[in-house]
């Protein structure tokens, strides 16, 4: 049990959101507590809130996510879907038949590196078949190869990054994953593309009941649970997927939080038109039922734009990253998640799921947007770094929903985290002439929403200031400019929820861009489930949305 920490389920559905979850439980991993010599105070964050304490058959204590993913046939890898810490040698040879067997065997993928030298440093499969873990550091689950006396794995390539587990080094349960054996995630054939296709995998009973099968293992155990997260691709079929998860958490566990998170990928291409008209899609029907049956909705994307046409990717002050590439992609949109969800994880006075999407989503305000600086600039003083910011928006966009400037904001959440105490106020010595109003403040917490206020006056607004950085230990990608002079294990990051008028238009743009479809050309995305009428409704709800974002609606008007 957690211990009265409020636990948060997690549920991964999609390859990208594979990619996303890797490095964000890399990221919870990197910052679970280590041995040490003397007693440190517990941490500002509560890793009880994401993972759960366990016990295999063998007596070995577990510490691991509170997760369930679902991902196609073919994207695990080297990566058994029952997972490692569990494993019985005696019952994996258990054979009741005794007459003649013929053996049919598929080709192995050969074992990443970074599961390899998990697996040593962790533990070993005993020749009696128990599985032997090491010292568990603190009582909070098995010890991090990153710490372990063993060799330094090698750093990954860009060619060794195939799919999302060959970057994960955190053991799972033997319930956290769930795969769908209908569809591929390689090949021409048998692929999630539209999201019909999506809704009808939770109409079948099997898929349906092994869901639900593991949601109650996970949520019986707790004892304060909070909600839900979910991340979700967006751009393929397991946008339907999402939307009927989030319909069934909102029908069985009415009250809790339902945070999604709907995930995609890099930039795309108009060279693929029937991938890009999918897209587009899957995404209005995926945000639009999202919104429907969860307590908040935020797009992630390093994409310019969720229409038909493509934008830039955004860019970074301080960081260079190739956006073709999910492992990159997915390393930052990681870090902001990490930055964003702080609200709701924290040891002491922590917000709940529900009352942070209370905050952001009056007024039916579902969808909200994200920003986040990475790395935050730490060279000086937070209230000299602020007022060089001037009036811009501190943040680089993270929704695809265009430049922020000059959009009102209505609500806000911002945590500013990893800075060390003493940047977090003014430094001039007494008696020097006070810059700013900023410089008079006492703490840092004052500072951040003195400032907000300067920004948005009339917006409502949350924030919080944490000593403790977001960690980047490898197989994080190295592509910071300003990091790669040295080696750093962790960052300061500045992360933003904002329900902004920017929505107003990107939402309008949206339904423009699917009433200029002709949908008798993608036949095949209707015959996966969705019909004429399901469009038009998907219009109209789009619209109302767009509608609650105009400027002048708002709590303080």
């Amino acid at each position: 049990m957690a211990g009265g920490a409020r636990e948060v389920l997690t549920l991964q559905l999609g390859h990208f959101a594979g990619f996303v979850g890797a490095h964000w439980w890399n990221q919870q991993d990197a910052a679970l507590g280590r041995p040490t010599d003397t007693k440190e105070p517990p941490g500002e964050l509560c890793p009880d809130v994401l993972y759960r304490t366990g016990r295999t058959l063998h007596g070995q204590d577990t510490y691991t996510p509170r997760l369930i993913l679902m991902d196609l046939k073919g994207s695990l890898s080297s990566l058994k879907q029952e997972g490692a810490l569990y494993r019985d040698k005696h019952l994996d040879a258990a054979i009741a038949w005794y007459g003649k067997l013929t053996t049919h065997k598929e080709e192995l993928y050969p074992q990443n590196p970074y599961i390899h030298d998990l697996l040593s440093a962790e533990g070993e499969l005993s020749s009696d078949g128990v599985w032997r873990v090491k010292s568990i550091p603190n009582g909070k689950g098995p010890l991090s190869f990153t710490s372990a006396k063993t060799p330094k794995p090698p750093s990954p390539t860009m060619d060794s990054i195939r799919v999302w587990s060959d970057l994960l080094r955190v053991h799972l349960h033997p319930r956290s994953i769930c795969m769908i054996q209908k569809y591929n995630h390689d090949g021409e054939t048998g692929r999630l593309e539209a999201f019909g296709q999506g809704e009808s995998i939770l109409k079948e009973p099997g898929y349906l009941e092994e869901l639900e099968d593991r949601l109650h293992f996970y949520v019986e155990e707790c004892d304060y649970l909070q909600g839900f997260q979910i991340l979700c691709d967006l751009h393929d079929g397991f946008s339907g997927v999402g939307a009927k998860t989030a319909e069934l958490l909102q029908d069985e566990y009415s009250g809790r939080g339902i945070i999604a998170w709907g995930l995609l990928p890099g930039p795309y291409s108009l060279q693929e038109p029937q991938k890009n008209i999918y897209r587009l899609l899957n995404t209005a029907f995926g945000l639009v039922h999202l919104a429907a049956h969860s307590s908040l909705v935020c797009p992630l994307s390093l994409g310019g734009s969720l229409g038909l046409r493509p934008e830039p990717p955004v860019t970074f002050p301080y960081l260079h990253y190739d956006a073709t590439l999910p492992f990159h992609c997915s390393a930052i949109l990681a870090t902001a998640l990490d930055t964003l969800t702080v609200p709701y994880r924290l040891r002491s006075s922590p917000v709940s799921m529900v009352h942070l999407a209370d905050m952001l989503s009056f007024s039916g305000k579902k969808v909200v947007t994200a920003g986040a600086t990475i790395p935050f600039p730490s060279g000086q003083s937070l209230p000299d770094t602020l007022v060089q910011l001037g009036g811009t928006t501190p943040w680089t966009p993270l929704s695809a929903c265009g430049d922020p400037s000059g959009a009102h904001c209505f609500a806000q959440s911002v945590v500013l985290r990893g800075l060390e105490r003493a940047c977090l106020i003014s430094q001039l010595t007494p008696g020097t002439p006070l810059p700013s109003p900023l410089h008079a403040c006492a703490t840092g917490d004052e500072v951040l929403a003195q400032y907000l206020q300067q920004q948005q006056p009339r917006a409502i607004s949350s924030s919080h200031v944490l000593l403790t950085p977001c960690k980047v230990v490898p197989p994080y990608p190295h592509f910071s400019s300003s990091l790669s002079q040295k080696k750093v294990k962790s960052i300061p990051v500045l992360g933003a929820l904002c329900s902004s008028s920017s929505l107003h238009q990107t939402l309008r743009n949206l339904a423009k861009d699917l009433t200029k479809l002709d949908l008798r050309r993608w036949a095949s995305f209707m015959a996966a489930g969705v019909e004429q009428d399901d469009l038009e409704e998907l219009l109209q709800e789009i619209n109302s949305l767009a509608q609650c974002y105009q400027n002048g609606n708002s709590l303080m008007d």
